[in-house]
């Protein structure tokens, strides 16, 4: 699939996304209030914050078809790994103001209409399990759909939780276990959101990415006939679908050298997932003493 067709598939499942989340956290926050359940508006609230997650990670990846300029020489893809932060950063919030109303509400629990309860939460599980569905393929190589696909996959799983909440209500007259609910919410969004965060941190410091084995590289350059000696091995995600990779290589001899810089950005593209590969050859060994030795 070329790059084009996957970001025009991308679009559509954030436009549909964005269009049907929208029309859900109105119903769900409109009947949250109405009937007096947190866990509704706590869940309207994280779905808001999930559909601006959406709107972010959309621009990130529109800025990322740009072509680069004087000024940006690599373009705008790393504003996809700025998008990744913010919405790791944005979610850590929401869960902060849930859990506060959660606990304030823990302490003072109200009547809630129970089948107004369950009936917004299924419409949630087939809203929010259809939008995750459209970011399945896409989560395996860009973080920022892996984002989306956990949260819209974490809400579905959130929403049949307040189904199940919303029939033990009605049966046990329990209604403690509304904010008991809300708080669970802002957990399964902590979980979800720390290894976002964590990885878009490790990005953003220009980390290897953690489908790459740095060691395996090295060995494999290594293993090349002609080279004695590997240096200033650097790799870093450039987005959070390309990764970069620049490298001295020490060589016993110049000999069909164009030939040879050839043969390893083909055989590092396909045994790696690299994307931007810069080699550099010098003749020798270097003193590493007098140089940056990096691996």
């Amino acid at each position: 699939m070329s790059q084009t067709h996957a970001v025009k598939q991308e679009t559509t499942a954030f436009k549909v996304g964005v269009l049907l989340n929208s029309i859900f956290i109105v119903l769900e926050a409109s009947y949250g209030f109405a009937s007096g359940s947190l866990a509704l508006v706590a869940d309207a609230g994280h779905n808001l914050s999930d559909v601006l997650g959406l709107l972010i990670s959309w621009l990130a990846i529109w800025l990322g078809t740009k072509s680069a300029n004087a000024k940006y020489t690599y373009g705008y893809k790393s504003s996809s790994i700025l998008a990744a932060l913010f919405n790791a950063v944005f979610l850590l919030v929401a869960i902060g103001a849930i859990s506060v109303e959660a606990i304030q509400r823990l302490a003072n629990p109200g009547p809630v209409a129970e089948w107004d309860v369950i009936i917004v939460a299924a419409i949630g599980v087939v809203v929010n399990g259809f939008t995750a569905f459209l970011f399945m393929k896409g989560q395996k190589h860009d973080l920022n759909i892996k984002g989306a696909f956990l949260h819209m996959a974490a809400d579905a799983g959130v929403s049949v939780g307040v189904v199940i909440a919303g029939f033990v209500i009605l049966k046990t007259g329990w209604f403690w276990l509304d904010p008991v609910i809300s708080l669970l919410i802002a957990v399964v969004i902590l979980i979800g959101t720390w290894g976002l965060l964590r990885d878009a941190m490790n990005y953003s410091l220009e980390a290897v990415p953690s489908n790459i084995d740095q060691t395996k590289i090295y060995d494999f350059l290594m293993a090349q006939p002609t080279i004695n000696q590997v240096h200033d091995l650097h790799i870093w995600g450039m987005s959070t679908t390309e990764t970069a990779m620049t490298v001295h290589l020490c060589r016993s001899t110049l000999d069909h050298n164009n030939e040879f810089l050839e043969s390893m950005n083909k055989q590092l593209s396909e045994r790696f997932p690299l994307t931007h590969i810069t080699i550099q050859i010098e003749l020798g060994k270097v003193d590493y003493e007098t140089t940056d030795n990096s691996i």
